[in-house]
């Protein structure tokens, strides 16, 4: 049986919203126009994108690309429920116009993941087993909302920089929270740069509660060097961090067999920022391209052989 996933991408190779510097003079349409021609299905949202449903249906259209996804800045770390709520209904109509089944949702209080000047070790933690449950409640409640108002499932996004991201912050995440109302967005990238050297054994402990899947790679050296000397996560990002699928060190193969194992069906998205002058957007989105789907390829002819 053909496994049944589809290989998206994010604009981050192209331009990024973080650091506007990098790629801003890009318009949306050339990496619309570049993804589909390496053979991308669909995109993940970014700044750049019409912010309301038609229009952005009628963008990724004129290109044959689907709605992968959209980031969603939530602040349940330090809000209440009622205000996410009112907060994110424009984001989840456009989301739900579009088809779209699955919402990446950032924590974003007290994140330091925007600040270049702050290093990564100062990052936000909870203080406390009742602080960490009281979270726990808070996003079962508002996973609760997208489900019966939009139809989308949360997604949640462990990131640096943020409450969650440590593998040891995902166990505990999972544990605490309703696998029908809280959904794990794995990112191979963040769970090497928090700690999972093995980013398989993190997956391998969660496959049943993923939902979504950045494939980011990595470059050891660098990820070492902004821990030991204290660099901000923007700084690591700057100086190449990340990369695509293929041009790091996870093994992406084992990765996408546990996820076939477990009965995944979802999107792979290729997400990797990067500064475009250094790493050429077309190359790069395509390497990444490449190496998932022959990765997908390779599991589906071994499945036909069985």
């Amino acid at each position: 049986m053909t496994w049944n996933v589809r290989i998206g991408v994010n604009p981050l190779s192209w331009m990024n919203d973080d650091l506007p510097s990098l790629g801003g003079e890009t318009p949306l349409e050339t990496a619309l126009s570049e993804g589909k021609e390496i053979g991308y299905e669909g995109f993940e949202l970014g700044n750049k994108f019409p912010k309301d449903g038609p229009g952005l249906k009628a963008k990724l259209d004129a290109f044959g690309l689907a709605c992968v996804s959209g980031w969603y800045s939530g602040f349940l770390g330090e809000d209440t429920v009622e205000a996410e709520v009112q907060r994110c209904r424009a984001h989840m109509e456009k989301l739900q116009y579009n088809d779209v089944k699955v919402v990446v949702y950032g924590e974003c209080a007290g994140t330091i993941q925007g600040n270049i000047d702050t290093p990564l070790h100062k990052r936000p933690r909870f203080a406390s087993d009742a602080a960490w449950q009281a979270y726990a409640e808070r996003l079962n409640a508002f996973g609760a909302h997208l489900l019966s108002t939009y139809g989308i499932k949360l997604a949640y996004h462990h990131h640096m920089g943020a409450y969650v991201e440590s593998p040891e912050d995902v166990d505990r995440l999972m544990e605490l929270t309703d696998p029908a109302k809280v959904g794990l967005l794995f990112d191979t990238g963040h769970a090497y740069f928090g700690g999972a050297v093995d980013a398989n054994s993190l997956l391998q402990r969660h496959v049943k509660r993923v939902v979504h899947v950045h494939c980011k790679d990595v470059r050891p050296k660098v990820i070492s060097q902004a821990r030991n000397d204290g660099w901000s996560f923007l700084n690591s990002v700057l100086y190449g961090g990340f990369t695509v699928p293929g041009d790091g060190v996870i093994d992406y193969q084992a990765v996408l067999r546990s996820l076939h194992a477990a009965g995944y069906e979802g999107w792979l998205v290729v997400e990797a920022e990067q500064d475009p002058a250094v790493a050429p957007s077309y190359a790069y989105a395509k390497k990444g391209f490449d190496t998932l789907r022959a990765l997908v390829d390779g599991i589906n002819a071994s499945s036909k052989g069985a």
